[in-house]
């Protein structure tokens, strides 16, 4: 019994009631905005350096270039990616993390702690 008081309250610390009176859990939320396999690979990269399309189409194994174009798109509308057009000839579009992207770093490091535990080891012994 004190268990489940002490896990309610604990789950209570990452719920927040609306205005409106509905719940939402803001590590659920976050997860939706970036929680996407190639959302994440996109920041990844980026948090790396600014990159153009054709650079971030290289590194992120297995995209395809339509894929590529939403996911950015996405980032952009979030306010997660800025996208810069350069004024060179021909134009050239430059992706890079706004600050709100930079704040993901933690959480990626997070991840890739996770995955050094846990993934790769499973991955050496197949």
């Amino acid at each position: 019994m004190m268990q489940a008081k002490r896990r309610k309250r604990a789950m209570a610390d990452y719920a927040k009631t609306t205005t409106n009176g509905y719940t939402i859990c803001a590590a659920v939320e976050s997860a939706r905005r970036i929680g996407n396999q190639w959302r994440l690979i996109v920041i990844r990269y980026l948090l790396e350096h600014p990159m153009r399309f054709n650079e971030l189409l290289k590194v992120a194994c297995d995209i395809d270039p339509k894929t590529l174009s939403r996911v950015l798109k996405y980032l952009t509308k979030e306010q997660i990616v800025r996208r810069e057009v350069l004024d060179t000839q021909p134009f050239t579009v430059r992706y890079e993390l706004t600050d709100k992207g930079e704040q993901v770093r933690p959480i990626m490091q997070s991840l890739k702690a996770w995955g050094d535990a846990w993934v790769l080891p499973e991955m050496s012994a197949a």
